[in-house]
């Protein structure tokens, strides 16, 4: 697999994904979600990672970020899930991997497919039928854009509000809240991969400009269309990151054997 400076493509929105190994609930209580946003927080901190949404579910997370600096993304995102599985494992006294190997990374057009997939993201734990409207998952990004916190932001919202046309803050509020509620009317059951399993989604010309900017390194990768929103995809298994960072971070503690999570264990 490629470097990660080597699919360095400044100015793009990236949609993240990352599993728990195995799809395991090792995110099952709230303190470990809470401990994961903790070091994203840090990453934005130290690196200036530009978040733009996320959301920590029992099993995996999504982060829609922007593409800023060389390896600002591979040095965050080590950092995160790196601390995040070394507290795990060091609280529960266990090896074992905690995250799949890699993540996988989505090229974002930032146009309406933006808005679609900032919407996607809001509404994964509505599609998993665990509360019906994202305001009542404690940790995603829905209630942030909403209603910002004073202390701890983790989204930068003016420049959210930037890439998805709006010229202040409080009119995307409003506009995002209308894509939400519309998309809960018109039913959010459904997943759609390509948002999670495609190297880009959007118009043809950004398809065709993401694979270009890549070149060799998406090798013999095949354009999609389906009602008109065009996907470069690879056909071998999906969430084999673009960003690889160093896995040091994310190996150290990484080998203990899996132990049940104790349901009593406070949230």
């Amino acid at each position: 697999m490629p470097r990660a400076n080597r699919h360095f493509l400044p100015g793009h929105v990236w949609h993240l994904t990352h599993r728990c190994h195995e799809r395991d609930f090792l995110f099952k209580f709230g303190r470990d979600r809470n401990r994961y946003l903790r070091w994203l927080y840090e990453a934005r901190k130290r690196f200036g990672l530009c978040i733009l949404n996320y959301v920590v579910t029992s099993n995996h997370i999504h982060l829609l970020v922007k593409d800023t600096e060389e390896a600002v993304i591979a040095r965050s995102m080590q950092l995160a899930a790196g601390r995040t599985a070394q507290d795990y494992n060091r609280r529960k006294a266990r090896l074992g991997a905690f995250w799949e190997d890699r993540y996988h990374a989505t090229a974002i057009e930032t146009d309406t497919h933006l808005h679609r997939c900032l919407v996607y993201i809001d509404l994964n734990m509505v599609r998993a039928g665990v509360v019906r409207h994202p305001a009542e998952w404690a940790h995603g990004g829905y209630g942030e854009i909403q209603q910002p916190p004073d202390r701890y932001r983790l989204i930068d919202l003016p420049a959210l509000s930037a890439l998805c046309g709006f010229s202040n803050v409080a009119e995307f509020q409003r506009g995002h809240r209308q894509w939400v509620e519309a998309a809960l009317q018109n039913g959010a059951a459904a997943r759609d991969d390509r948002w999670s399993d495609s190297i880009a989604v959007g118009s043809e010309r950004f398809v065709e400009q993401v694979k270009a900017e890549l070149g060799s390194a998406v090798g013999r990768r095949q354009i999609a269309v389906e009602n008109k929103t065009y996907t470069l995809r690879e056909p071998s298994p999906p969430y084999k990151h673009l960003f690889e960072g160093n896995n040091g971070v994310l190996s150290q503690n990484n080998a203990y054997i899996w132990d049940t999570i104790d349901d009593n264990t406070n949230t």
